[in-house]
């Protein structure tokens, strides 16, 4: 294997497997919110998107309806259609299976991964090898969380009430780092968005605090049309 793909395929593969292992949070917190092993590890299977999943599940933890529920969790999966958008011409996948397959692994890791790389076979090969190993990764991991949750019991899995919103948390913050406008931009409207859900969380169902603050957060960034004199 030549030098560039062998150093592309080991930082593939450890940030795979790093990031791959927040699945044992989620596992923990699919158990809190009532989910058993096989909801937990569908989720992960199907939706695989981690802040998403980590969003479905606390809302469904706190008492919030199913549909806030996904709500929240689309609100926050609609970057990995933007960043989709950005891939295609990179990894120009050919056939629906293939165009399902790439879709299905286009997430924060994966893309990062592939608009990194010096040229289109490495960022492909990046692509794909990071996400595969992060997808079996964090399938793997969401059920030794959730089956070690479950195992737990009650006074045990109180102490998740702490760890699993500090394992989002570090999830979520590095994504703050990339993307389209500059980070601390991005940072910025992340604190704008989380006073507006810690502000109406006593007051609405939950689920609601998470799409109201997305909406508020667009409507702010809104470029202002000028006034005219």
């Amino acid at each position: 294997m030549l030098p560039d793909r062998a150093q592309t395929v080991r930082d593939a593969v450890g940030l795979g497997l790093a990031v791959g292992l927040y699945g044992v949070a989620f596992g923990a917190a699919a158990d809190a919110a009532g989910l058993d092993v096989w909801q937990a590890l569908v989720l992960s299977a199907v939706m695989f998107t981690g802040a998403s999943q980590f969003a479905l599940v606390g809302v469904l933890g706190a008492g919030g309806s199913a549909a806030a529920a996904v709500g929240s969790a689309l609100l926050l999966g609609l970057r990995n259609t933007v960043y989709g958008v950005r891939l295609v011409p990179l990894l120009r996948p050919r056939g629906v299976p293939a165009r399902a397959g790439t879709a299905h692994l286009v997430i924060d890791e994966t893309t990062a991964l592939a608009l990194a790389a010096p040229d289109r076979g490495l960022g492909r090969l990046g692509f794909l090898v990071g996400g595969v190993v992060l997808y079996l990764t964090w399938n793997a991991t969401t059920v030794v969380g959730a089956l070690g949750a479950a195992a737990l019991g009650g006074t045990a899995r109180a102490a998740l009430d702490a760890v699993v919103p500090a394992a989002f948390l570090a999830l979520l913050w590095p994504r703050l780092g990339r993307g389209f406008a500059e980070p601390a931009v991005q940072r910025r409207v992340a604190l704008g968005g989380a006073v507006v859900a810690l502000a109406l969380t006593p007051f609405v169902p939950a689920g609601v605090q998470v799409i109201a603050a997305v909406v508020a957060v667009v409507l702010a960034g809104r470029p202002r049309r000028e006034v005219a004199a």
